[in-house]
């Protein structure tokens, strides 16, 4: 299947190899240098600001340049000097090194200087080896490949859009020459490489974003917080190649592609993310190392409900294939706040409920909070001149501000990451304001709230008015601050609009963007003052169209007066263009007036409305359909006119899906399979050689890992059917399934009839026939539109068969019908692996392409179909025995329809919607309804007339399910013909050009078993040649070893003499060194018995002072005793003294005299005997005088006594012990005055002898 169209554009042949190498696969034929070697140095770069540069020229010139200097340095002898003189710029030196690695060159040395805002990058290089480069060509080759990467980007000037619109940039503020040198150098420390992807760094990023991103501790954290740090991790690397790809687009500015689409039902993020990165087995080590399996942390994240059925999968695959292929795309859509509804069943009724995927936030997306566009509702459309012109001024009623979340879309095996801008509705900050400020917050609530309606839910009910405005609304929503982006993108860079078509086009995915066209058209006329002949013929190169309609009725209309209250300037314009081109179309065609009714955008009627299928054809270069049958009935019904008015603008390209998604992702076990046949994983990019497969289709060993690989599958779908529904079903049952969005000509209520004929077949046969019958799993998925009974009760219907015959035990595992609640991406992605047979039965006509079929055969599914959308073209690929076809063809509903009640059905159909009406299922009443619309004349979509040639279909698969070993050979024809309706392939729908394809897929998987052969011969020889080079250098070694060692043994011949001449004198100072030694030794046996003596000393007097330890021990006790007894006997001669103080004759008479005597004495002397001129004062002063010396010699002897007593104590080591000042104080004192009191006391008759002995032995203790 090959990607929509868009003309005048093709995969961007300008990437630079540099900036995006395949990954992770080798290069492919980047450069041609015959020096060059696949390998890849990376040298330690060091910044020098001071260095000089080799010379340059002497003009100083504004562009980039470079330059190769072939003299040789000093240090430098083998290296070639590239000089790039470029502007200052963050990561201008990371884009340089890439391009020498990526060339395998080594970069020696590396030196910068600056100059102004330039600087001077010198680099000295050499090939791989080590060696000079010299050849010219070569040269020439890597400075294109130089100027080629860092060419466009030196003058880039940062654009700062108006405050109104768009993006406004804060410039940063000048630097200094020292500033501006330290800063780029620091930078280019930091940003020099990519995050690396080993399991080292990649644990070291997610327990990073554990801790820092999710806020949680490293030590402790669950599988959703651990998938959350997951997903930041890969954001981080998604959004390095983002950049990348940003800076290539800007520098290259190619022709980009804008694909618009109301709708894209991504699913799940990490794991295609991964795979496209090429890290998916490095993740999954990382975390396993951590206590984490992949696939449980990929579980925990949710489906992004963007989108509902295969026009929203497709856009979604259509992004990662513009990516794989390299083109320079963007994706525009709205940020669905609660997306499509999420269903859920009670009592087999369908019930719908809020999808909340993003409570849990989005790691995926990057919100611009800085990129915001107003997008107008309502007002009135004033006219105002400018420059004497006549110009409209749309001034709107309403204001809603439009926010900008971006997700990185990456590409396999390619660096190239696009980007999908989803916005969300914001309320105008001004709008808000004024409300608050005038008080009327309930205003201000309500007007919020309007306006977050607008990206709230996807497919609001369009049944009442406000359904249909708010439908309009995020139509017009979407596109304004599409256009906008768009818009200010373009000027960003040129200021031509007649440039717009040639870099810009935009794709509208299906009519939901068509608006896109009038606003585009408002925006050239009234904001950037085109004229209206320039800014249509712009508009008529700008856009190309994909319809996915098949019916009249199915084409959106736009009410006029819903268009003019809410887009009243783009109901002018629209009216413009439909007056223009009707003019036109009567100077073309005449006055057919049925005709040009038909074609006029405008439809006249009950309510006039705006044809928005029309406008888009007129305005579009090219107008693609779905699929070959899709595009015959636009050109011979839906779209005649137009097609007979302008044929060459209708084509078509099939639908597809990216195996990438639907083999790679979701069936890991048959992608490994694939490659292991096909030898090669080159089909994962490109799927052309999937063909390959059909020469092993006829192998038994394939046969047996194939079943072996469906078997897995079925495991992993039978598991989770038991968990959520309780049902066990067998695994040799075969697995039918059925599951699209639940609508009447989808006919699941055909596949429900079926199923109650076998159910009803197996109950009225025996035990022996029901042996024969072959076990079935009928499993139904899918969402009914909220407002669509019929939808409705057709689930409702399936739940209650579903009751009946799960608990029959009649039938037991021969019949089991499942359906799966809330069928969405990630569901799917178990579900299609795990299918045996898949349904695909819409009534002929009405399916315009169906990706389903295609995503169920890539992984060997069968289909039963009917001839209806892709249909045809898929038989073709996998040839006509290896489907199930029943049921009228397209050519042949019309006649059918025509009969009404004359059509005849058959006994089994009548037999199976009367059980249903009458309640064998319960529920009689309630499927009443759903009975009359397929009886009596009332049957639309054909079911009866289709019901028999539907059954002898499932009686076909039965007989060949019997037969494993066809069943297993056609599944694997259906996985190798679905290569035509991948995306990212490129083929014409014709006869002959199919016979070219299929020997050009031939051709190619040869070309890639020979490239692989080539390859694997090539890593043998270079391995031989390695081992080859080592051993002949291992050789050369030894015959230097050998050649040394001659020459040795050639000069000790030649020096024998002065050999034993040296012998003989080292001999002597041998003996020499003997006697020495011997000397040594006796003098150490002497040291050491000089030391033995010592040590005998040493004992002895250790010995010696234990006893004087001892001694003093036993004398210091005995210290203590004396001292005790002499504190007793101080206490007792104290109390003895206190007793007899007053018996003392001595002492009474001191105390008379003192008291009685002298003072009367002294009294009556005292005038006689010191009075004036008295003898007695002078013998009295004589007397005192010889006191004094008496007084002073009693002081000389008390001190010289003092000293003799201290000498005679320390004459013994006991009384040395006890020597201080105050006992030899108290000794002197007491030899002195002893003789004194004790002569007192033996004259005083009073005192008793035992008294005089206590005092006698109390000084003697003393002394």
């Amino acid at each position: 299947m090959a990607t929509h169209s868009f003309s005048l554009l093709k995969p961007n042949p300008s990437f630079s190899p540099s900036l995006f190498p395949p990954f992770p696969f080798p290069a492919k034929n980047l450069f041609s240098l015959p020096i060059l070697y696949t390998h890849t140095h990376r040298a330690n770069l060091t910044v020098s600001s001071s260095a000089q540069p080799p010379p340059a020229t002497s003009e100083v010139t504004t562009s980039t340049s470079v330059t190769v200097e072939t003299a040789s340095t000093e240090d430098h002898d083998n290296s070639t000097v590239f000089v790039i003189r470029a502007r200052s710029r963050i990561g201008l030196l990371q884009v340089i090194t890439r391009v020498f690695n990526v060339l395998g060159l080594r970069v020696e040395k590396a030196t910068i200087n600056f100059e102004g805002d330039y600087f001077i990058k010198t680099f000295f290089v050499t090939d791989s080896r080590g060696n000079k480069i010299d050849d010219r060509e070569n040269l020439e080759r890597i400075e294109k490949a130089l100027m080629e990467a860092i060419d466009g980007d030196d003058d880039a000037a940062v654009s700062v859009a108006s405050a109104g619109r768009g993006i406004v940039v804060r410039r940063p503020p000048r630097l200094g020459f020292g500033e501006r040198k330290a800063k780029a150098e620091r930078m280019f420390e930091l940003m020099d490489g990519f995050l690396k992807n080993d399991p080292i760094s990649l644990q070291k990023d997610i327990l990073h974003h554990v801790e820092y991103t999710v806020a949680r501790s490293r030590f402790s954290f669950d599988d959703f917080e651990a998938y959350q740090a997951l997903a930041h991790s890969v954001r981080d690397r998604l959004i390095e190649r983002w950049h990348d790809t940003q800076m290539h687009f800007k520098r290259k500015d190619p022709k980009r592609i804008y694909f618009l689409s109301l709708e894209f039902l991504m699913g799940r993020s990490l794991s295609n993310s991964v795979i496209n990165l090429g890290i998916r087995d490095q993740y999954a080590d990382a975390l396993s190392q951590l206590g984490f399996e992949f696939e449980v942390l990929a579980e925990q994240e949710g489906d992004a409900a963007l989108g509902n059925g295969g026009l929203a999968r497709l856009s979604a695959c259509q992004m990662e294939s513009l990516a794989t292929l390299d083109y320079p795309a963007v994706g525009y859509g709205l940020r669905y706040q609660y997306g499509l509804f999420r269903q859920v069943i009670v009592d087999g009724f369908q019930h719908e409920q809020p999808d909340y995927w993003l409570n849990f936030g989005n790691p995926w997306e990057i919100e611009r909070v800085h990129v915001t566009y107003p997008v107008k509702f309502y007002g009135t459309v004033m006219e105002e001149s400018l420059q004497e012109e006549k110009c409209k001024v749309w001034v709107p009623g309403e204001v809603v501000e439009a926010v900008a979340y971006d997700n990185p879309i990456p590409g396999y095996e390619t660096r190239n990451t696009i980007n999908l801008r989803l916005w969300a509705a914001k309320p105008s900050d001004q709008h808000n304001m004024e409300s608050y400020n005038t008080g009327d917050y309930i205003d201000a609530v309500v007007n919020r709230q309007r306006a977050e309606n607008i990206s709230s839910i996807l497919y609001p009910d369009d049944r009442s008015y406000q359904g249909k405005e708010l439908r309009l609304k995020q139509q017009y929503f979407f596109v304004s601050a599409s256009v906008q982006d768009i818009i200010r993108r373009f000027k960003d860079t040129h200021s031509n609009f007649d440039d717009f078509p040639e870099k810009v086009a935009l794709h509208l995915n299906d009519t939901h963007p068509s608006l896109a066209i009038a606003e585009v058209m408002r925006v050239l006329v009234d904001e950037e003052h085109l004229g209206w002949n320039r800014a249509w013929d712009i508009i008529c190169k700008l856009f190309s169209f994909t319809t996915h309609t098949v019916s009249p009725e199915g084409l959106e209309k736009i009410p006029v007066d819903l268009l003019g209250s809410l887009l009243p300037r783009h109901l002018q314009i629209i009216y413009d263009i439909n007056f223009n081109f009707v003019e036109e179309l009567k100077n073309r065609i005449g006055l057919d007036y049925d005709r040009l009714a038909r074609m006029s955008i405008v439809e006249e009627g009950a309510v006039k409305s705006i044809r928005m299928a029309n406008l888009s054809i007129l305005c579009s270069h090219s107008v693609n359909g779905v699929s070959r049958v899709h595009s015959e009935m636009l050109k011979k019904k839906l779209f005649k006119d137009f097609y007979e008015l302008w044929p060459d603008k209708f084509q078509y390209k099939t639908n597809g899906a990216t195996q990438r998604r639907w083999i790679v992702v979701s069936n890991p076990s048959l992608c490994a399979l694939i490659s292991k046949w096909l030898g090669t994983e080159a089909w994962v990019r490109d799927v052309d050689l999937l063909i390959g497969l059909r020469e092993h289709a006829a192998n038994l060993e394939l046969h047996q890992e194939w079943k072996m690989v469906k078997k897995v599958n079925k495991i992993r779908l039978a598991e989770y059917i038991e968990a959520m529904s309780g049902l066990k079903v067998s695994l040799d049952a075969m697995f039918d399934v059925q599951t699209k969005r639940i609508h009447e000509y989808k006919r699941q209520l055909l596949n429900i009839l079926g199923i109650i004929h076998r159910y009803d077949c197996i109950k009225n046969m025996d035990n022996k026939d029901r042996m024969k019958v072959v076990p079935r799993v009928c499993i139904v998925g899918g969402k009914a539109a909220p407002g669509y009974e019929t939808a409705k009760k057709i689930i409702k219907l399936c739940h209650a068969v579903a009751e009946k015959i799960n608990n029959d035990r009649d039938v037991g595992d021969l019949l089991k019908l499942v359906f799966i609640p809330d069928y969405n991406v990630s569901v799917a992605e178990l579900v299609i692996p795990g299918a045996d047979l898949s349904q695909h039965i819409s009534t002929a006509g009405h399916e315009a392409s169906g990706t389903g079929s295609m995503k169920f055969l890539m992984n060997g599914c069968l289909l039963l179909a009917t001839e209806d959308g892709s249909t045809t073209e898929i038989m073709e690929e996998i040839g006509e025995d290896n489907i199930f076809l029943f049921g009228a063809k397209v050519h042949e509903v019309s006649a059918l329809r025509e009969k009404g009640s004359a059509l005849r059905v058959p006994l089994q159909f009548s037999r199976v919607v009367r059980m249903v009406r009458d309640g064998y299922f319960g529920f009689k009443d309630y499927f009443k309804s759903l009975c009359d619309d397929i009886e009596g004349g009332n049957d639309y979509y054909l079911l009866g007339a289709d019901f028999t040639s539907y059954v002898e279909a499932q009686a076909a698969a039965d007989k060949a399910f019997v037969d494993q070993e066809r069943w297993t050979q056609m599944s694997i024809l259906c996985t190798a013909g679905c290569f035509f309706f991948a995306l990212a392939s490129h083929h014409q729908q014709t006869d002959d050009h199919n016979l070219l394809i299929r020997e050009l897929h031939d051709a190619k998987l040869k070309i890639s078993r020979l490239e692989s052969v080539l390859e694997e011969t090539i890593q043998n020889i270079n391995a031989k040649t390695l081992y080859l080079k080592e051993r002949e250098k291992l050789l050369d070694e030894m015959a230097q070893k050998i050649t040394n060692l001659q020459s040795a043994l050639s000069s000790l011949e030649d020096d024998s003499f002065l050999a034993d001449e040296r012998l003989k004198s080292l001999e002597e100072e041998v003996r020499q060194l003997w006697a020495i030694s011997r000397k040594n030794n006796f003098e150490l046996h002497v040291l050491e018995s000089k030391a033995q003596e010592a040590e005998d000393k040493l004992e002895v007097v250790t010995s010696q002072v234990e006893k004087m330890a001892e001694i003093v021990t036993e004398q210091w006790i005995q210290i203590q005793h004396l001292e005790q007894a002499l504190q007793i006997t101080k206490m007792r001669a104290l109390q003895a003294q206190r007793e007899r103080r007053m018996k003392c004759t001595f002492f009474k008479f001191i105390r008379d005299l003192s008291e009685r005597h002298l003072p009367k004495m002294f009294r009556a002397l005292d005038s006689y005997l010191f009075g004036k001129g008295s003898t007695i004062k002078y013998y009295m002063s004589q007397a005192l005088q010889q006191v004094r010396r008496f007084w002073s010699a009693i002081k000389k002897y008390h001190h010289e006594l003092q000293g003799f007593i201290k000498q005679e104590m320390r004459r013994t080591e006991f009384t040395a012990a006890l020597v201080n000042d105050e006992l030899v104080f108290f000794l002197a004192s007491a030899l002195i005055t002893f003789p004194i009191l004790s002569a007192w006391m033996l004259l005083d008759h009073n005192v008793p002898f035992k008294n005089t002995l206590v005092i006698n032995s109390i000084s003697l203790d003393a002394s």
